[in-house]
């Protein structure tokens, strides 16, 4: 049965016999007891449980209708597909809401990962010159929506976890077993019910560590793809400096053997102007030089930025150094054996 009712706090949790500050929810997310009810928060999702009924809190604004009304319902009457179908209520009531904070995440996740992909495979081209601005943007967004997912899944784990690790809290959880005699028996006669939720923290506290680690093999990507984009950005400002270098010297050339043609622009009267090949051969000796001195400094700049090679080992040196090796060995071997030898004398 769903039934929809709206009372003030103080009427609330004195029907419920809980106090105030049990109704303030504090955390981001928990899950402790009071006065044999379960109170639960998954952030915006504020619960109380009972061995009868599931009461949630202010679920208006939250977008929760369709879960309530049509998922939740056949979830708790056991025609949903939970796996603690069989047990008492408050065990699919848990599980119930727990597995919609799992899908939650979840659905953050899957929605993050193809963006994020799709992201870095554009920025990490090593065609582009340059990076563009709006998918650093885009990148720098889902980058901090991967930070809230992370965080929250944080969260989640440490609270499951903090229950794991007190058994006490554990058997406050299992309230049919206190309230109920016939549960009681049943749960000494061979059905765990304090076992049987166990197993069910424990299987939703792996489902939240395997969307952290998912999760945390984005972040990574993320960080090597960076290092990817400053290490293409870096080789194209090498190449512009290096082509912007070889420019300069060849400006340089020029402008050096151009001072022959500076010399001969003078208003200087010599019988050289008389003769009609002298122009040609001055320009041509103008180009050849320029051309042989720019050879030149490429020559030198190609030595000076081209990496070293590495150190060339001696043939006779990598022969010898198994040999050495093997020669140590037996040395060890003999020497543990005659060891071995006189321990076992000593001992006879």
């Amino acid at each position: 049965n769903i039934f929809v009712i709206e009372k003030k706090k103080t009427e609330l949790y004195q029907e419920l016999g809980l106090q105030a500050r049990d109704l303030r929810f504090q955390h981001l997310m928990s899950i402790a007891t009071r006065n044999n009810r379960i109170i639960m928060r998954m952030e915006f999702l504020k619960a109380v449980i009972t061995p009868e009924f599931l009461l949630i809190l202010d679920y208006r604004n939250l977008n929760l209708e369709h879960w309530l009304f049509n998922e939740l319902a056949s979830q708790l009457s056991g025609e949903g597909q939970l796996v603690t179908y069989s047990l008492p209520f408050e065990f699919r009531a848990i599980e119930a809401i727990l597995q919609h904070r799992i899908s939650k995440l979840q659905g953050r996740l899957n929605t993050l990962q193809p963006q994020i992909l799709e992201t870095l495979e554009a920025l990490v081209d090593p065609k582009l010159l340059s990076v563009d601005r709006s998918k650093l943007h885009i990148l720098l967004q889902n980058g901090k929506s991967l930070s809230e997912l992370e965080t929250d899944l944080k969260v989640f784990k440490e609270t499951i976890l903090e229950i794991l690790d007190e058994e006490e809290l554990i058997e406050e959880l299992c309230l049919s077993k206190w309230t109920d005699p016939q549960v009681f028996e049943e749960s000494t006669s061979g059905i765990d019910h304090a076992e049987e939720m166990e197993l069910l923290l424990e299987n939703y506290y792996r489902q939240a560590e395997d969307l952290a680690n998912e999760a945390r093999e984005l972040r990574v990507l993320i960080d090597d793809s960076e290092s990817i984009i400053f290490i293409n950005l870096d080789s194209h400002r090498n190449v512009m400096m290096r082509l912007n270098l070889q420019l300069t010297m060849g400006t340089f050339s020029l402008s050096l053997f151009g001072l022959i043609g500076v010399a001969f622009g003078m208003n200087l009267e010599s019988s050289l102007e008389e003769d009609p090949r002298i122009f040609w051969l001055v320009t041509g000796i103008m180009f050849l030089g320029s051309g042989l001195i720019w050879r030149r400094l490429l020559s030198f700049l190609g030595r000076h930025l081209e990496p070293p090679l590495p150190p060339h080992v001696p043939a006779v040196l990598k022969k010898s150094q198994p040999a050495a090796g093997r020669v140590e060995i037996k040395n060890n071997l003999k020497a543990e054996t005659f060891g071995l030898s006189r321990s076992t004398l000593t001992n006879q």
